[in-house]
């Protein structure tokens, strides 16, 4: 438990903080799953905005979205 009022501040920001990345992380792995059940050239953009998001937010990295998305387009191109 934290002690100090800093401490204690921190601790709910960190909360409030993760309730968001919990909701964009949902919305990545939800907007992947959508495109790799019907890849189309619309749920590739819709798959890409989410990873965007994602990297801009901080959720997950620059490299991993452009790893992921890189994965996804090869999953268009290959069909």
């Amino acid at each position: 438990m934290p002690v100090t009022k800093g401490a204690k501040k921190a601790q709910r920001a960190s909360k409030h903080k993760q309730v968001f990345n919990l909701r964009r992380k949902d919305a990545m792995k939800v907007g992947v799953k959508s495109y790799r059940q019907a890849p189309t050239e619309v749920a590739l953009a819709k798959a890409f905005a989410v990873l965007d998001k994602a990297a801009k937010r901080g959720v997950i990295k620059k490299g991993t979205a452009n790893r992921k998305k890189s994965r996804l387009f090869r999953l268009l191109v290959s069909k």
